[in-house]
């Protein structure tokens, strides 16, 4: 079966996205079980001083579980979608909505644009 070009790119974009900020959250987790604060990126705090704490909603291990979970999720679309199955691009458009509110609510860069390209790429 040969697979689209389409699906490559996409895969491969959702693997960055998995990739580029599931690592970082698992070190942010290790930070806080180990008492420390949120570490800084470039001299911004990852994974907080965002919206959700201009809410009240303080970055905490269960809420970065989440996000890690929406991005292990990311990266088993872009698996299913490299394989050409139309089960990973479901899975990709569903968790648009996960990933663009944490996005919104960590406020990441590109939160707007990343979650839209990863669809359309």
């Amino acid at each position: 079966m040969v697979v689209p070009v389409s699906c490559t790119r996409g895969s491969r974009l959702l693997w960055v996205s998995a990739l580029g900020l599931g690592i970082p959250c698992l070190i942010a987790i290790r930070n806080l079980l180990m008492g420390r604060g949120i570490p800084l990126v470039l001299g911004f705090p990852a994974y907080g001083g965002g919206p959700f704490e201009q809410h009240g909603l303080p970055t905490t291990v269960a809420l970065l579980s989440g996000f890690l979970l929406v991005c292990l999720l990311e990266g088993t679309a872009g698996g299913l979608l490299w394989s050409g199955l139309r089960s990973g691009a479901l899975l990709a458009l569903l968790l648009l909505v996960p990933a663009g509110l944490y996005w919104w609510g960590f406020a990441l860069p590109y939160h707007q644009f990343s979650p839209c390209c990863e669809q359309f790429w």
